[in-house]
């Protein structure tokens, strides 16, 4: 099947780029968990990036064209977009590099690793002050919501993939129905607190230094209103080998709370916001082992398998500080011991 989308991506953008008058120079970018293809090509004697989607799209109605407009509108850094092809389902774009932060980070002394995720974090204030324009523009990014139907699927898509896809064994009718019960309450939680525009995969595999060490944001088609700690949980704890400090999460915490308010946004409270950020730990967490064990066990990605456990810590670390979610508590302990 990829390889079957590869053949057609390619023979598309071939036609594309000779349709363009452009050389047929193009070499295959490795997507990572994406159902679009990336190619760096030449366009206008410059680099630039092919994406190519699965099928044709109508440009008006395209998200990743409609975000992108509105990030580039509040002077956010996100790709510039050279040309559009919704009959062949090809988006041209600015071409950043090659330099993921992730992996800066990997190598970075803790000096530069701290520099580097203020920078970030200032990103993630910099998006939610773009809020009333997403709404002005009517966004469809303002039209989507972290609501209680949401939260509650990812949170089912975590129990459907981790217990029965990944490790096959599928929680008893108890289990099911306990844990049910509690998400629930943890989306009604979330659901309330859900006004900010948020990228809603804010993590360091989706940040770029470009070639003049700038940070640089890509893959912010899925932008949404959620909580206001919902890229910062992203950011900080997605992809984590093991749990960080109490100390460092909440000095991280406590500077994403002032690049806020020097940005004018709407003062939070440093407590409150530590307990929203608790609640939507949770919650990202969970969504992000479901999503690793459906990679694992049905796209051959085991190397997500490695973050599992560490998120699974994080999760119990954060249902024991805010003292609920005992049923959630016991399967966790049960699948870490």
């Amino acid at each position: 099947m990829i390889q079957d989308f590869n053949a057609s991506a390619i023979a598309r953008l071939k036609e594309f780029l000779e349709k363009n008058k452009q050389p047929a120079e193009i070499l295959l970018l490795t997507p990572d968990a994406s159902t679009r293809e990336y190619f760096r090509i030449r366009w206008h004697e410059k680099s630039a990036i092919a994406c190519i989607y699965p099928e044709p799209f109508t440009a008006a109605e395209h998200a990743y064209l409609d975000v992108t407009e509105l990030f580039l509108a509040s002077g956010l850094p996100v790709a510039e977009i050279y040309r559009v092809d919704g009959a062949t389902g090809i988006i041209v774009l600015e071409d950043f590099g090659d330099t993921i932060l992730r992996l800066v980070l990997d190598r970075a002394d803790d000096d530069e690793k701290n520099e580097l995720l203020q920078r970030a974090i200032v990103l993630i204030a910099e998006i939610q002050a773009a809020t009333p324009r997403a709404f002005e523009r009517q966004s469809i990014a303002s039209k989507l919501k972290f609501d209680w139907e949401k939260l509650v699927w990812e949170l089912d898509f975590f129990k459907t993939h981790y217990f029965t896809t990944l490790r096959q064994q599928p929680l008893s009718a108890a289990q099911d129905a306990a844990i049910s019960a509690e998400f629930a309450a943890l989306a009604r939680e979330l659901e309330r607190r859900a006004e900010v525009l948020c990228h809603r995969d804010f993590h360091a595999a989706n940040l770029m230094i470009d070639r003049a060490g700038n940070v640089r944001i890509i893959d912010h088609q899925d932008a949404r209103i959620g909580t206001a700690s919902y890229d910062l949980v992203s950011l900080l704890l997605d992809r984590v080998s093991e749990p960080p400090s109490a100390a460092w999460v909440r000095e991280k915490r406590l500077f994403f709370l002032e690049q806020r308010e020097l940005l004018g946004l709407k003062h939070i409270d440093p407590d409150d916001f530590a307990r929203e950020f608790r609640f939507q730990t949770i919650q990202r967490c969970l969504k992000a082992i479901g999503t690793f064990s459906f990679q694992s066990a049905t796209r051959g990605k085991t190397h997500y398998a490695a973050y599992i456990e560490p998120m699974f810590r994080i999760v119990l670390q954060a249902c024991e500080k805010l003292d609920q979610y005992p049923h959630l508590q016991s399967v966790i302990a049960e699948q870490i011991k």
